[in-house]
């Protein structure tokens, strides 16, 4: 029984060690009337091993759901596409920016209005999920267009 109580300690333990390894910084929405939004981010992996951000979920209050995307340059125009994955290599940071990366904010219920916040759920493929408050920014305030609203 000893055992079996030390094997969980070690497990929750390392758990959340692993957890605490990929750090999420700097997050934000631009305010949108649409239907569709978007959430930018840092993931910064102190390990040494590759993490996988494969989901992002918000409240059904929020939106109908989440989308990993990215931008893919075809011709002149830049279209966004949904990815199963986002890689982030072991000791490395991944910048989820304005027309790159991001998470996609699908049918949304509501405006996302300048000054409110969200939760916002991210899980990797480790099993590690992590919830973060996602502060709306005004739609002017960042430089690049990431065309949520088409």
């Amino acid at each position: 029984m000893q055992t079996m109580i030390w094997m969980v300690f070690l497990l929750v333990g390392f758990s959340t060690g692993v957890l605490a390894d990929v750090e999420v910084s700097k997050p934000f929405a631009r305010a949108t009337n649409g239907k569709n939004g978007a959430v930018f981010l840092t993931l910064m992996n102190h390990s040494n091993s590759s993490e996988k951000l494969i989901a992002a979920r918000v409240a059904p209050e929020i939106a109908q759901r989440c989308e990993l995307h990215t931008h893919i340059q075809e011709g002149n125009t830049y279209r966004m596409r949904e990815v199963k994955a986002i890689d982030v290599p072991a000791q490395s940071e991944v910048e989820m920016k304005p027309g790159g990366l991001h998470v996609m904010i699908m049918g949304l219920k509501k405006p996302l209005v300048k000054g409110a916040t969200f939760d916002l759920s991210l899980t990797f493929d480790s099993g590690n999920a992590t919830q973060i408050k996602v502060p709306i920014k005004s739609a002017g305030a960042m430089h690049a267009s990431c065309g949520c609203d088409k």
